[in-house]
């Protein structure tokens, strides 16, 4: 659908595109309905604008079809008008519901104790920053896993029982429905009895979600990170390699590894591809082996649409992909999993209301500084390193 330039809100707003054919993405903020025309108010993280859809349009039955936050991509002409919010409008030809909204729970009439319980719709009504990327604060405590339970640290929160945060994904999911691209630097905790070089039950942690972005969108985004934090990176590889899991297992194989395929790599099978290829993208991935919330892959639904950043001594340094923005596929992997659905149901109503195709990925930045400082652990970049065994000072 993209055969027009796609531009954000304020672009429009700012008169950058009087006249144009240009394509909007982003959600239904409010709509009127005429016999003869609809108003669709849409919002982006950058502003919000009126699009206008007459009968005549060949957009006119999707328009009528369209909900309070479903999200949409629309195009047309850009047309100056001073009755319209902002000054200006689209005079739409052609809008594609990405994500149809059900029933939006959120009215004016709301009590405090609700929105507080639906926090996490009504952030999208929070005042946007017009930045492409957002800092957020996630929470440090809560009530479900985001990758394995068994590697949940768990603790007494009052008269209930909670967990400390392995990830902050979920959480930024949430929120990339009002700023469509957040990242934080925020503590993560794991539970793993594991007496390595790259471990901590105790670690920082890079991770960023993007709205209407895809896996090959987030391979840029790390690849540019990593190239920017690292000179080395910059300098000996500007484009990192990429190699599908399959050509991992063929090439662990031509080296005498006895890994099976749908086996996940383990360290020295990293150590492996990484020496051999540098820093290396590792991609579409067995579905059995990575998390619920993976994507599955739309030609082969044995494949998750994950991807892991691999360098030399340290192995993976980012998972990432993109995540499944379907409620029915959702609920499915989570029955899969073994996970109570009624744990995830905030979750689930990210999808249930505007879902949109997005990717995101998590770094350790522990993990970066070792490789790239060349230290002999993890626990040489971080101050105060808590393991398995060591939790003093």
């Amino acid at each position: 659908m993209m055969a027009t330039p796609l531009v954000q809100v304020k672009e429009i707003l700012e008169g950058h595109h009087t006249g144009k054919h240009v394509t909007v993405q982003g959600w239904v903020y409010r709509k009127r309905t005429s016999k003869e025309v609809v108003f669709l108010l849409i919002r982006d993280a950058t502003g919000i604008i009126q699009c206008i859809v007459k009968q005549d349009s060949p957009a006119w039955t999707e328009a009528g079809r369209v909900t309070m936050e479903s999200s949409l991509e629309l195009s047309g002409t850009v047309e100056r008008d001073k009755r319209a919010p902002g000054g200006y409008e689209l005079s739409t030809d052609k809008l594609e519901i990405v994500g149809l909204a059900e029933t939006f729970p959120i009215t004016k009439d709301q009590s405090k104790e609700f929105l507080r319980d639906v926090r996490h719709l009504w952030l999208r009504h929070e005042f946007l920053r017009k930045q492409e990327y957002v800092e957020v604060s996630p929470p440090m405590f809560i009530s479900s896993a985001c990758e394995g339970g068994a590697t949940l640290f768990g603790l007494k929160y009052f008269d209930n029982d909670l967990y400390l945060t392995q990830s902050a994904q979920l959480h930024l999911e949430a929120l990339i429905y009002s700023l469509m691209k957040v990242y934080c630097i925020a503590p993560s905790f794991r539970a793993e009895k594991s007496r390595t070089i790259r471990h901590l039950t105790e670690y920082w942690h890079v991770e960023a979600e993007a709205a209407f972005a895809t896996i090959d969108d987030m391979m840029r985004l790390e690849e540019g990170l990593v190239s920017h934090v690292c000179q080395r990176v910059a300098g000996d590889c500007e484009e990192v390699a990429r190699i599908t899991y399959d050509d991992a297992i063929k090439g662990l194989h031509e080296k005498g590894f006895k890994i099976k395929w749908g086996e996940d790599f383990g360290f020295n099978e990293e150590r492996a591809l990484s020496k051999e290829l540098g820093p290396v993208f590792v991609y579409d991935y067995p579905k059995e082996i990575k998390a619920f919330y993976c994507k599955t892959h739309p030609k082969n639904p044995k494949l998750a649409m994950s991807v892991d950043l691999i360098v030399p001594n340290i192995g993976e340094l980012t998972t990432g992909g993109a995540r499944v923005d379907d409620k029915e596929e959702l609920i499915t992997r989570l029955k899969e999993f073994g996970l109570k659905e009624e744990d995830y149901e905030w979750y689930i109503d990210l999808r249930r209301y505007g879902t949109v195709p997005h990717a995101g990925f998590g770094l350790g930045i522990e993990r970066l500084l070792a490789w790239m400082l060349d230290l002999d652990s993890v626990m040489d970049a971080i101050p105060f390193p808590r393991t398995i065994r060591r939790f003093y000072p």
